[in-house]
């Protein structure tokens, strides 16, 4: 039997499933700024506020919608949100019909394997409150 990530679709899956395809990398948890003439987005270095930066697990999830008004709220109803995700995201991967990466946790077993290969922002990130936010353009990484 196939594994749910390769048997579903993303509108198929359930909370817990959904929630498990969630290699913990907190790429998504960054500010972004996006180039308005060409649609490309640029992924800073500064954590979003939640963002514990040593764990890469936000500090309030189930409430982080209140408190960060602009945090990406991902649904395989609103796929627009995919393309502001990084290319590693399963999400992403999923909603493009493209494999898990070998170093994802639910192919490895290991929750820290997202880590271990380097695929995290984990060691690369700042608080938001020590950033000069005005600029954020100064903190752009890719």
């Amino acid at each position: 039997m196939k594994p749910f990530w390769e048997a579903k679709k993303l509108h198929e899956l359930d909370q817990n499933e959904w929630e498990a395809l969630c290699d913990g990398c907190a790429k998504c948890c960054v500010h972004k700024l996006e180039v308005e003439e060409t649609g490309k987005v640029h992924y800073t270095c500064v954590a979003c506020r939640m963002l514990d930066i040593n764990t890469c697990r936000c500090m309030n999830y189930e409430n982080r919608h209140e408190l960060v008004p602009d945090c990406a709220m991902l649904s395989a109803g609103k796929p627009e949100y995919f393309e502001w995700m990084p290319e590693t995201c399963a999400y992403r991967l999923m909603h493009e019909g493209q494999p898990l990466p070998e170093w994802h946790p639910l192919i490895t077993g290991d929750p820290r394997s997202v880590h271990e290969h380097g695929a995290s922002a984990r060691k690369k990130l700042i608080p938001e409150f020590l950033a000069d936010e005005a600029h954020l353009e100064k903190y752009i990484v890719d």
